[in-house]
């Protein structure tokens, strides 16, 4: 008899803060510091808050996208995700409060297939149904451009 997966999980995440900068953050068996630069009173250890959202968003667009590739048939031989956020800093520094601090992320996204360019699209329509990150920022009011570049090979 096969098991039902759960469909929601409760993730658990310690963190401890050795400094008013410094996160040092533990789940499963894994550590992350999460830190400001050394110009802003931090060890410069980790990435920062936002930095760390902004690699979550890349992160999760590898994974959700192999996920929705190889559903699709689409053999992916290498990837790269790059990002620019333009983030509006006047909340974190305290002058006056930001609804939406991101006001876009850029992801530029290099793909290396054999796929046929209708398989390729399938697979980038359900990236953006299925990866969580991109849903919580999208909805939190910030657009993603998605840039591909596909290359055949």
């Amino acid at each position: 008899m096969a098991t039902k997966m759960k469909t929601t999980v409760t993730q658990r995440l310690s963190g401890s803060c050795p400094t008013h900068s410094r996160t040092d953050v533990v789940t499963r068996d894994v550590e992350a510091v999460i830190d400001e630069p050394l110009e802003r009173d931090g060890t410069n250890l980790g990435l920062t808050p936002t930095e760390t959202l902004v690699s979550a968003l890349m992160g999760c667009t590898n994974v959700i996208f192999n996920k929705c590739a190889h559903a699709h048939g689409v053999a992916v031989k290498s990837m790269t995700v790059d990002a620019a956020a333009e983030f509006d800093r006047r909340g974190t520094t305290m002058i006056e409060e930001i609804e939406v601090p991101f006001e876009k992320i850029t992801l530029t996204i290099n793909l290396t297939t054999d796929a046929s360019d209708e398989d390729v699209e399938k697979a980038k329509i359900d990236l953006q149904k299925f990866c969580p990150i991109a849903k919580v920022i999208r909805n939190a009011g910030t657009p993603i451009v998605e840039i591909w570049n596909v290359t055949k090979g």
